[in-house]
């Protein structure tokens, strides 16, 4: 079968359409065919060599998440059939014509929704539902999502508000960020040379914010202590900005922070199982009833994987990169 394949890591010209082989699914596996497979950053970093595959997953085919059709299922699998149009996260493989898959992992692509639009929702919106679970956020807290016009970062303010909360989104890119109030986005803060906690801070009365969706790293670390509230929970979900941060020790004991870091790639397959069900049951109709909706920002053939890539590196898009066959 065809799939993107990394020759070495590298710049864009590493990245090429190639052969690969696919095992047959096993017990309790299924096989699905890729209609599209969403681009995420952790692309570009493990092209780059920056971000390799778990051990057991193939270093030389990227890609986190699909929506496909089921075209053959193994032993010992219940409800779920051949055709069934599905969508979901994997440690890798996912820019390839099929994948094989723990059939409790699939979730069922929301109906009347294409199979592009579906290939961009299980990496961006499991990601920001499961940091702000492990965060608590709840109705009346007031949540910073670093990166708002990314595609965790449109997932994250849409999710926020259904729980009830009030967001504020930062940013480099000013007329990025006035977007994202199509996805409601309360309040829209400029890191100006990654500075922000003063603008947060006056935008909240002084009162700071409860919950931060850390989605750049590197210093946005301290800046984010700096504005946060008594008792703020800290989630850190990305080092786009860089691998290392300061943690003001003074800040994090006189504020009570909590500091957590979270990443799904790596996790054990009961929690993945665990991770979808959950995200069908609390998250998937949101989509059926309109409240929420995936923000795409461009859909592109699998043969111009190069371009996706640099169009991803270059900041200039707000939500998902999804790539189709």
């Amino acid at each position: 079968m065809r799939a993107v394949r990394i020759r070495e890591p590298g710049d864009l010209d590493v990245l090429e359409l190639g052969e690969v082989s696919l095992r047959d699914p096993g017990v309790g596996e299924v096989r699905v065919k890729v209609a599209a497979a969403g681009l995420n950053r952790a692309d570009l970093m493990q092209r780059a060599g920056r971000y390799p595959a778990p051990p057991g997953v193939a270093a030389d085919v990227p890609g986190l998440e699909y929506a496909g059709l089921v075209e053959a299922v193994g032993a010992e699998v219940r409800g779920v059939a051949v055709g069934d149009r599905v969508m979901g996260l994997v440690a890798g493989g996912a820019m390839a014509e099929a994948v094989v898959v723990h059939h409790r992992e699939l979730m069922a692509v929301p109906e009347a929704m294409s199979l592009t639009d579906a290939a961009s929702i299980p990496e961006a919106f499991a990601t920001a539902w499961d940091a702000l679970v492990q965060a608590g956020a709840r109705m009346g807290d007031v949540v910073l999502v670093h990166a708002a016009a990314s595609g965790v970062g449109t997932a994250a303010t849409q999710l926020a508000r259904a729980m009830g909360a009030r967001v504020i989104g930062t940013g480099r890119n000013a007329a990025k960020l006035a977007r994202c109030a199509e996805w409601g986005l309360d309040e829209a803060v400029v890191a100006k040379d990654g500075r922000f906690a003063d603008a947060v801070m006056a935008r909240t009365g002084g009162a700071g914010v409860t919950v931060v969706l850390d989605l750049v790293g590197g210093g946005y670390l301290e800046e984010s202590l700096r504005c946060a509230a008594q008792g703020a929970r800290v989630m850190l979900l990305a080092t786009t900005g860089g691998g290392t941060a300061t943690l003001p020790l003074g800040l994090a004991l006189s504020k009570r922070v909590t500091v957590k870091g979270t990443v799904l790639r790596s996790r054990a397959l009961e929690e993945k199982i665990a991770l979808a069900r959950g995200f069908s049951g609390a998250v998937a109709p949101g989509f059926a009833s309109g409240a929420l909706r995936p923000v795409v920002d461009a859909v592109l053939p699998m043969e111009q994987v190069r371009e996706a890539h640099r169009r991803m590196a270059s900041d200039e898009t707000v939500g998902k990169i999804v790539l189709r066959w």
